[in-house]
């Protein structure tokens, strides 16, 4: 029997990480052959666009490309739909594929997903290798989920309401309860002491002894990520969830996402300035995408998380393709007409 294909799920909270990680790992994949599989949340295919213009992946029309994206919904509650005949199509190409690489969307849970690798179809081709869960040091550092425990059993004691934890808190403590390695990302925006408070939040919430490496920018060698020989989908039951005792899950369905595109250049200083005030004005846990830049033969990639942003130039613009910004935010009841009239005004 063929060796099963080694799959790696690399999950966590929106803006974390883990495509700069996946892309890294593109870049620097020592001769592997890798596939991978995208779970967008939003229709513009942010995440994959990003990983194929790596410049390792084959470029549509030159071959089979190995970046898949699965748009119609959160990868753990479409599994049947979405994942299940992807899983198929890439089985029947596993000669010539060393290992998959699965970047959830940061609202997916871990488990729904590894328990279908139980399934027979999938069992007798593919191992969950491991989870690695990517966690944003200066999001956590700022309060996004960190809480005195004390405080919380004070309050829920004092009302009713607080009885059950905010779907983020517990959605940011699945996915560490499911790690097989925790990449603590973007240390570089703390201090150690901050560093340091951080690591031993992420402590309290593993279920079990599990190895926290550090990054300032999801750059860690292949090593370190690939190779866990885990079968996580055999040993799921130390991997607590909230969800254990439900059958189905849902997520906050006040969290959305809105697309926008402009068939127009920005100057990225005003635009990102605009943004950060967007930001504040409204619940926006992330924003991700691509800017045309006046006078640049380039496309700017521009995320964000909060009110920090980073930005890059990724490739040049092809020439068949259309200079447009677009942009994908996600949050919690958007207002899409004001966001886009703001960025209209600039």
């Amino acid at each position: 029997m063929a060796t099963k294909i080694p799959v790696t799920v690399i999950t966590g909270f929106l803006g974390s990480g883990k495509t700069s990680l996946i892309r890294h790992l593109l870049q620097n994949n020592q001769g592997r052959r890798i596939a991978v599989l995208v779970n967008e949340f939003g229709e513009l295919g942010i995440d994959g666009e990003l990983l194929k213009s790596c410049q390792v992946c084959p470029e549509d029309g030159e071959g089979d490309t190995n970046i898949f994206e699965l748009t119609n919904g959160c990868l753990c509650c479409t599994v049947q739909e979405e994942f299940y005949p992807t899983m198929q199509e890439l089985i029947k190409r596993r000669d010539s594929i060393d290992c998959i690489l699965i970047e959830t969307s940061g609202l997916a849970l871990p488990k729904p997903l590894v328990k279908a690798f139980r399934w027979q179809e999938i069992r007798n081709a593919a191992t969950v290798d491991a989870v690695i869960t990517v966690v944003d040091c200066a999001a956590v550092a700022a309060g996004t989920f960190a809480s005195n425990p004390d405080a919380i059993a004070a309050q829920r004691q004092a009302d009713d309401n607080l009885e059950h934890e905010t779907p983020l808190q517990e959605l940011f403590e699945d996915q560490l309860a499911c790690a097989d390695l925790v990449v603590l990302n973007k240390i570089d925006l703390v201090d150690a002491e901050t560093k340091a408070r951080v690591e031993e939040l992420i402590k309290q919430e593993l279920p079990r002894v599990v190895k926290i490496v550090e990054s300032d920018n999801s750059q860690l060698d292949a090593s370190i990520l690939l190779g866990f020989q885990a079968a996580v989908e055999d040993n799921l039951d130390s991997r607590p969830s909230h969800h254990d005792t439900e059958e189905d899950h849902n997520h906050d369905e006040e969290i959305i996402s809105t697309n926008l595109v402009l068939d127009r250049t920005f100057d990225p200083e005003k635009l990102q300035q605009q943004l950060e005030k967007l930001a504040q004005q409204q619940e926006i846990y992330r924003i991700k995408g691509f800017v045309a830049v006046p006078n640049k033969s380039m496309r700017l990639v521009m995320q964000g998380v909060g009110t920090r942003f980073d930005k890059f130039y990724d490739r040049p613009w092809k020439p068949e393709e259309p200079r447009q910004t677009r942009l994908v935010f996600i949050g919690r009841d958007l207002k899409s007409s004001e966001i886009e009239s703001q960025l209209v005004a600039l």
